[in-house]
């Protein structure tokens, strides 16, 4: 199918392009090499990849965020004429180059900086770093006002609610619903979820996902950052964000409006959706994800979540409701923890026990700019990181 949008063709910058949602915006972009052109790609550590997709999509700069790498990317792209740099302060140089659209993909509180320097140049920012809103959401809506960005949500569930929210009478919506697949242990009672391994948590049902996002799928904590992340968003507070589990991962999210009506956005559990969504924005555009198949499907399923099997649902509706710092803590305690799991340093139920020591043993405190945010992450992650010393004792 031909494109031909009126505000294309668009020069892009991929943040944490070879993660999962880096991955699939690449396959975008390859599929329409007269529409987008590549201005940089980043990636954490990852050469081979890098070099690979730079190869293929020949943009301006190349940058691997861990300096130990940047030996080999510059072997790898030798001749290319691709501008090589390395360290995080090249990635937040790359989130500044003149791109007219960025996709945030970096993973964790890592991706705020070049976050914050992509919505400063008031472009469109495609966010899908929830982490950036939870740890710092109201410094990055306040840069996003100053500079006239455009923040555009990829999560499936917040690009759901995006493209079904009346934004004219936002004062008629009654609530949003977030739903969730569940994760793979929807079913499983505490004492066999003590058991779980890595390898059991990072195999989603639904969606292909890097092993951090995998993990809070399966805690529901990547709901509870969700949940967090609606919120500045849509500027809607905590009671009136609703979560609902749903496992068939079909209906993305819903708005429920005064009038009684519920409008909902459906599709395959494929993130090129959104992505394409994004990236066609303000217009559609193709993507070749599998089409919806409704009579097949026969029936889809919804139930409350369980907060008692999986706190971690509890724990962020605690740290919204508390605000100041306590997203941010939340959101770093998580990170560790979950880092901490993956290396078989905790069991599976240690996840959500940390985030809750850590939450009630940081200090809360206001947060008055990114140094300030800084500083508490960095404080909530060593208090993270001595609370599994202290399980490990």
């Amino acid at each position: 199918m031909e494109m031909s949008l009126d505000i294309l063709p668009r020069r892009v910058t991929i943040l944490g392009s070879t993660g999962s949602i880096g991955c699939n915006t690449v396959d975008m972009v390859r599929r329409h090499p007269d529409i987008f052109q590549v201005e940089a790609l980043t990636a954490n550590r990852n050469v081979d990849k890098l070099a690979a997709q730079a190869l293929e999509l020949r943009p301006r700069l190349a940058v691997v965020a861990d300096p130990s790498a940047h030996r080999a990317l510059v072997d790898a792209l030798s001749g290319s004429g691709i501008e090589v740099a390395s360290g995080p302060q090249a990635v937040i140089e790359a989130a500044s180059r003149p791109a007219d659209w960025v996709m945030a993909a970096i993973v964790g509180a890592a991706g705020l900086e070049p976050t914050l320097a992509a919505i400063r140049r008031g472009v469109v920012v495609a966010l899908a770093n929830k982490e950036c809103l939870v740890c710092a959401g109201a410094l990055v809506t306040a840069e996003v006002e100053r500079s006239g960005a455009t923040l555009l949500p990829v999560d499936s569930e917040h690009s759901a609610i995006f493209q079904v929210l009346d934004f004219d009478q936002r004062d008629m919506v009654e609530r949003i619903v977030l739903t969730a697949s569940g994760g793979p242990f929807r079913a499983l009672s505490r004492e066999a979820m003590a058991a779980v391994t890595p390898e059991r948590a990072v195999a989603h049902p639904n969606w292909e996902m890097g092993a951090k996002i995998s993990v809070d799928s399966a805690t529901m904590m990547n709901k509870g950052l969700e949940l967090i992340e609606a919120h500045h968003l849509f500027g809607l507070p905590e009671e009136r964000i609703a979560i609902l589990v749903h496992p068939q991962s079909v209906v993305h999210s819903m708005v429920e409006y005064a009038d009684g009506s519920v409008l909902a956005q459906l599709g395959s559990p494929d993130m090129r959706t959104p992505i394409a969504f994004a990236l066609g924005w303000p217009r559609r555009m193709p993507a070749p994800s599998p089409r919806l198949d409704l009579a097949k499907l026969g029936s889809l399923t919804f139930e409350a979540p369980d907060e008692g099997r999986f706190p971690g649902l509890r724990l962020a509706r605690q740290a919204l409701q508390s605000g100041g710092a306590a997203p941010t803590i939340f959101n770093a305690a998580n990170e560790v923890a979950v880092q901490a799991f993956l290396a078989r340093g905790i069991g599976f139920l240690d996840i959500a026990a940390v985030v809750e020591a850590v939450l009630g043993g940081v200090a809360n405190s206001p947060l008055n700019g990114l140094e300030a945010v800084l500083e508490m992450d960095r404080r909530a992650r060593e208090a993270a990181r001595a609370t599994i010393g202290r399980l490990n004792s």
